[in-house]
């Protein structure tokens, strides 16, 4: 799952699993299947400590903490976050890239991040009422996770908007905006999941914008599925 982020050298699992239920979320199809026999997923993709990663050393480049869990869901105890913060610090040429849906706990350990860690949220959208109507996720709305990325005082923020999910295309620039990230990732899904997607043009707009002020690094882009669709219904007629 390296290929999520194009900066990643490496992932590392010290805790896996997440409560969000995500109905996008590959980590949790892949825990569910094709791995369910594994020692690590055979109980499902509930959160555990997985004592053998804090073994693991690394050398440079840009580390994915927990691509298979969320390390800040509510589920993982205190102490677990304690014992990764501890075990980057020992690594400062190593970058350590964390990436939660639940970024307000981000602030209870803010005094231990070393500076070598690089805090980021996914916010797919702004739109709070489409990510009820739709039951996303069970993971802190959007205007949630915005609140506390905003207040988040760390130099190196970043944020995921994949999937993307249709937007209000002002209120969603100023509140990347706001955030300050050093790096905005915007990708569609790559799963079929058929979410509430905003047309291609719309997110090339956002795109535009969100690179006067940030670097943005663009992942799947494609038209929106129904869009997708529609073409396809064209093309069929034509063709009859």
């Amino acid at each position: 799952m390296t290929r999520m982020f194009s900066i990643v050298r490496e992932t590392w699992n010290p805790v896996s699993g997440c409560p969000h239920q995500c109905k996008y979320c590959f980590a949790r199809r892949l825990a569910e299947t094709r791995l369910r026999n594994t020692r690590r997923y055979r109980d499902g993709f509930i959160t555990r400590l997985n004592e053998e990663e804090f073994r693991k050393r690394f050398k440079g480049g840009v580390v994915f903490v927990s691509d298979m869990g969320d390390l800040f869901a509510h589920t993982v105890k205190d102490e677990w976050i304690s014992r990764v913060i501890d075990h980057i610090s020992r690594f400062p040429d190593t970058f350590f890239l964390f990436l939660t849906k639940n970024p307000s706990r981000y602030r209870e350990f803010l005094p231990k991040f070393p500076s070598n860690a690089i805090l980021g949220a996914t916010i797919e959208t702004d739109d709070d009422t489409l990510y009820r109507r739709e039951n996303i996720s069970n993971a802190p709305l959007p205007s949630l996770r915005y609140e506390a990325m905003r207040e988040l005082r760390w130099p190196k923020k970043f944020v995921s908007v994949e999937p993307i999910l249709d937007f209000h295309l002002d209120t969603f620039t100023e509140w990347i905006r706001d955030i300050d990230p050093f790096m905005v990732y915007v990708g569609y899904d790559n799963y079929n999941n058929k979410l509430p997607e905003p047309p291609l043009a719309k997110t090339r707009k956002l795109i535009d914008r969100l690179a006067e002020f940030t670097f943005v690094a663009k992942k799947t882009m494609r038209p929106a599925w129904y869009e997708l669709e529609k073409t396809q219904t064209r093309l069929t007629e034509v063709v009859q």
